[in-house]
């Protein structure tokens, strides 16, 4: 079994120019939403891979938890720490599901390089793609990346 150490999170553009946006302003502890029950449930270290068109690992922060729940639940207790400005966007992403998952962090930096996807499945054997569900990582490719 492949060590735990670090969890790779792919996010949309969008949302990944807000959270740095809301790093700068002083939040120190975010929340990353997810569909479903999907997530890392032991890490240290997360990583931030910013999908089409940047295609880069673009930043990382100290793991905290993972919460699995129902949306409304999780919006009460957490939606402060995410992206959305208000439940009704909140409530459009999560599109229906009942059941989601929330990824709590703090200390979200930018990387001074970023690293291409290309270059990252180098370093891990990973393939032509990466899992649209995330991937851990080893201390050691951690510790490439940063």
């Amino acid at each position: 079994m492949p060590e735990h150490y670090a969890y790779l999170l792919l996010e949309a553009e969008k949302w990944w120019n807000k959270r740095c946006s809301q790093s700068v302003m002083g939040k120190t502890q975010q929340a990353f939403v997810r569909r479903g029950r999907v997530g890392p449930v032991n890490a240290k270290k997360l990583f931030f891979y910013v999908k089409h068109p940047v295609r880069e690992i673009r930043g990382k922060a100290e793991f905290l938890e993972r919460v699995v729940g129902n949306a409304d639940e999780l919006w009460n207790r957490c939606g402060a720490e995410t992206v959305f400005d208000s439940y009704d966007e909140f409530i459009e992403f999560v599109d229906g599901r009942e059941d989601i998952t929330v990824i709590r962090f703090k200390n979200l930096q930018e990387l001074s390089r970023p690293v291409s996807a290309k270059a990252f499945l180098e370093r891990t054997g990973g393939g032509s793609m990466l899992s649209r569900n995330g991937k851990y990582i080893s201390k050691e490719i951690a510790a490439t990346l940063v």
